[in-house]
């Protein structure tokens, strides 16, 4: 049972932390699987992932045994199907035969999908995605073949160190790139560019593994994608401003970087406030926080839902910022493993008649690359009022399959997210608010705080969009903007087929926020 558990850990590891099975296999003791085992159980199922999720998702299994997680669907049914020995556990076995009920409807399934790749057998399959991994060798590296799309952003860690310190120590041997394009064409090189808008952010080629250097495990430089940077640098907390609050803060990458900021401006009196609903994912945070050395600085809220805080409490009453990155629909994160294996998952949310989605599921992490008039055409839905809740970031439908579904999703995600927007602009010092996702679509980023500004909360408080002129310098340099009119002012980081300018980053959709004192015109 462990070898499946700890498989699912590690593929979620590789869209966590963009290492690549090897590392995070090799570099770690104590497994209770055979290392080897556990690499290419996992390896190959990631390879896979993609086939194997629209099986699942297809299937309906997630929708019914509830004790299944993506990851861990994923490995078992790659087994079931795909091993010589099939499920390396007893036919009674509680996670055995949680798939293997199954197994007619996912083998169903598992045929369309070979069928749909023009394959007549499985061998055929095999043979495909063997050769579209080609590119990976077998220990998880690249073997240089293919230029990458994505090079790995790394955030210099300025509570500890400075960029300075890391380009004589860590990058002593990389070659200094003048653009982004430049770190993913050099082969094997290794190859380092200095970020013109983020500040101590650096761009490397893709294919090296840091997570095995000292700098990595000492909390000196953590992995964060550019766009990942933009809302805490957006916000910029000034040496005589107040404490901030990062309102959905796990894993921690923008809350270390609130930390950072403080930390540069020489701010020793604020502190950053993280809220974490999640169990789980508070210790997390509270460990990522520790790692960086944010202790003294950031103060973690574990299992606090950010919604039930009162903004007029005295405990507040020195917030001047905000940073809401609520959850999303995740259609523009891209995901990779670090050696340049993606990793698909199934859609674990079902559909209205019970079953999962029936479109293909492209993965968690796995960008959409829908039509300019699907990401930007300002929908018009009425939102049911009972959808509250926060929910989980689930790979949407793709473009091949009706839209009600989708509509739907966006149609409650926004609505939370307008909820989170709104209760945030009622916290009595606040001056600046960061709101962001990872979404591409409209309906959960200008359409979300175009609301809100509209709202009584906004209005009585002043509250409009930073014109860009007010911004942070490499912020107001950044070239992508919202959709149309008043969202020119927005920020925007949509990756292109190509990386075009060299600028990288992920998909997102950002706007930054503030309260005048008497409301302006340009709400």
């Amino acid at each position: 049972m462990s070898l499946y558990h700890e498989a699912a850990g590690i593929l979620q590891s590789v869209r966590k932390e963009q290492a690549s099975v090897k590392s995070l296999v090799f570099s770690k003791k104590g497994w209770k699987s055979d290392p080897k085992t556990l690499f290419a159980l996992s390896t190959e199922a990631a390879k896979w992932s993609e086939v194997l999720s629209e099986a699942l998702e297809k299937s309906g299994v997630l929708g019914v045994e509830k004790q299944l997680t993506p990851e861990l669907a994923l490995v078992l049914t790659h087994d079931l199907f795909l091993s010589k020995k099939g499920i390396a556990l007893p036919a009674s076995h509680g996670l055995y035969m949680s798939v293997s009920k199954h197994k007619v409807r996912l083998s169903a399934e598992l045929t369309k999908a070979r069928l749909r790749r023009g394959c007549a057998s499985l061998d055929q399959l095999r043979a495909k995605i063997d050769e579209l991994s080609s590119n990976v060798s077998a220990d998880g590296e690249g073997n240089g073949a293919a230029v990458a799309k994505y090079p790995r952003w790394v955030r210099i860690n300025t509570i500890k160190t400075s960029l300075q310190s890391q380009l004589d120590t860590t990058f002593a041997e990389y070659l200094r790139s003048d653009t982004v394009r430049e770190t993913l064409s050099g082969g094997n090189q290794k190859r380092l560019h200095i970020d013109e808008h983020v500040p101590n952010l650096v761009a490397i080629s893709p294919n090296i593994d840091l997570t095995t250097t000292k700098a990595y495990k000492s909390g000196h430089i953590i992995l964060q994608d550019k766009a990942s940077c933009f809302p805490a640098y957006l916000l910029n907390p000034g040496p005589s401003e107040g404490d901030v609050i990062d309102a959905c803060a796990a894993p921690g990458n923008k809350t270390t970087h609130l930390a950072a900021i403080l930390a540069e401006n020489d701010n020793q009196n604020a502190q950053v406030i993280a809220c974490e609903k999640n169990d789980l994912r508070s210790q997390t945070l509270t460990k990522m926080t520790r790692l960086a050395g944010g202790e003294k600085s950031i103060t973690v809220k574990a299992k606090q839902d950010f919604m039930r805080l009162d903004p007029s409490a005295k405990e507040f009453r020195n917030v001047t910022a905000l940073l809401l990155d609520p959850s999303c629909s995740g259609s523009g994160i891209v995901g990779r493993d670090g050696g340049g294996l993606t990793v698909h998952l199934p859609n674990s949310t079902p559909t209205d008649n019970g079953k999962a989605s029936s479109s293909s599921s492209r993965g968690k992490k796995r960008k959409r690359y829908a039509s300019a008039q699907q990401q930007h055409q300002p929908p018009t839905p009425t939102a049911p009022a009972t959808v509250v809740e926060e929910q989980e970031e689930q790979p949407l439908e793709d473009e091949a399959s009706t839209s009600s579904t989708l509509q739907t999703r966006l149609t409650n995600l926004s609505t939370f997210q307008l909820r989170l927007l709104q209760h945030a602009m009622a916290f009595l010092s606040a001056r600046r608010i960061s709101y962001s996702t990872c979404s591409v679509h409209f309906l959960e980023n200008e359409h979300v705080v175009l609301r809100a500004l509209r709202s009584r909360v906004a209005r009585e408080r002043g509250w409009r969009i930073l014109r860009r002129e007010e911004q942070v310098d490499g912020m107001r340099r950044w070239g992508r903007r919202g959709w149309k009119g008043e969202c020119e002012k927005f920020l925007r980081d949509e990756e292109e087929e190509e990386v075009g300018d060299g600028e990288g980053g992920m998909g997102g959709g950002l706007a930054g926020k503030m309260a005048e004192e008497v409301a302006e015109g340009c709400i």
